[in-house]
């Protein structure tokens, strides 16, 4: 385990800025997860934290020593990449070790802590296989037995699951899961899948275009989105989100509909009004703040997503637990749970 600090991180190539003031402080045995659109900087900040980026700015500390000059291999991290990197002419037994041969470990003690990784990750009957005769999760298994035979501080996963199909995704986020409690290991994950975000971490970092968005446990960026980009990004199906504006004391959408919502902050600058699809009922056609018409219905089994047009705001997304009547053309009212809708300001940041 091991604690992990970034004061004021930049990286710059050349005259280009790709990432600006970046402070983190992650927890011993935390599993922390980077999240944000492709180009946002997360690859390359866990590139940073292992040694195969230079940092241009700032300080990097892991276990309160200064690495920004350390080799990668005297950082004690282990990676897991996208893809398995796996030595096609070695069996999952020398893969696993061939980190500690490289190193010059003893053979008894590579394979006591090969025997170790393979017990801990289901792999102990497959060691004498070469990694054609293996399944992707078997792969990546492997690939993950080899970081945990270096018995690094910290565990760094480059998007780990990105290469397996989605009933492979979900068997090995649990295996991460466990492989996590099981070790009490620091982790710092990278992902664009926001199912593995949210069911993995401890903390997520929200990062775009270089810039730290938002830090915060799980139910905390969903529930309380800091700002606009958060609240697009965070949930699937994204949040609604409609143009609004405070007049006479009240809070009006594009339709024309006046909401009562309780806010004492600056309401003058209400700029945009968000409500999750969750938090939207059906109703009768003059029951609810707008009228909307079924446009497409998915029919998912335990939910049903019904994308509904509303007169002068567009397309909103109604998220219905269960299956529901609703055919193509049905229109209907939709009522807002106004307790858990968002309010922004003119530069996207949550007024609450």
């Amino acid at each position: 385990m091991a604690r992990i600090e970034l004061k004021n991180i930049s990286k710059s190539y050349g005259n280009i800025e790709v990432m600006r003031d970046i402070n983190l402080d992650f927890a011993d045995g935390e599993f922390i997860v980077l999240v944000g659109p492709s180009g946002c900087g997360k690859s390359t900040l866990l590139r940073m934290i292992a040694g195969l980026e230079t940092i241009s700015g700032g300080d990097l500390f892991i276990e309160e020593v200064r690495v920004n000059d350390v080799e990668p291999r005297d950082r004690d991290v282990a990676m897991v990449f996208q893809s398995y990197a796996l030595y096609p002419h070695m069996d999952v037994a020398r893969n696993m070790g061939f980190s500690l041969e490289i190193r010059g470990e003893k053979a008894e003690i590579i394979k006591g802590r090969t025997a170790k990784s393979a017990k801990t990750l289901g792999l102990g009957a497959l060691l004498e296989r070469l990694p054609k005769a293996l399944s992707g999760g078997q792969r990546q298994r492997v690939a993950m037995g080899r970081a945990i035979a270096r018995d690094p501080k910290v565990f760094l996963f480059d998007e780990p699951l990105s290469n397996l199909d989605a009933s492979l995704r979900a068997e090995m986020r649990l295996e991460i899961a466990k492989l996590h409690k099981r070790l009490a290991a620091s982790m710092i994950y990278v992902t664009h899948d926001q199912v593995e975000a949210l069911t993995l971490a401890d903390r997520i970092v929200v990062l775009n275009e270089g810039e730290i968005q938002q830090v915060g446990k799980p139910l905390e960026l969903y529930e309380q989105p800091r700002n606009l980009f958060v609240a697009n990004f965070i949930g699937s199906p994204q949040m609604n989100i409609m143009k609004a504006e405070f007049t006479d004391n009240r809070l009006v959408l594009e339709n024309g509909e006046r909401l009562e919502v309780d806010v004492s902050l600056a309401l003058n600058e209400v700029a945009h009004f968000g409500i999750r699809p969750e938090h939207i009922s059906i109703v009768g056609v003059n029951e609810g703040h707008a009228i909307g018409e079924a446009d497409v219905v998915e029919r998912l089994g335990s939910d049903s997503n019904i994308y509904v047009n509303v007169e002068n705001i567009g397309q909103i997304l109604v998220r219905y637990h269960g299956d529901i009547s609703l055919e193509v053309g049905d229109k209907f009212g939709l009522k807002f749970n106004l307790d858990r809708s968002h309010l922004f300001d003119l530069n996207g940041m949550a007024i609450r």
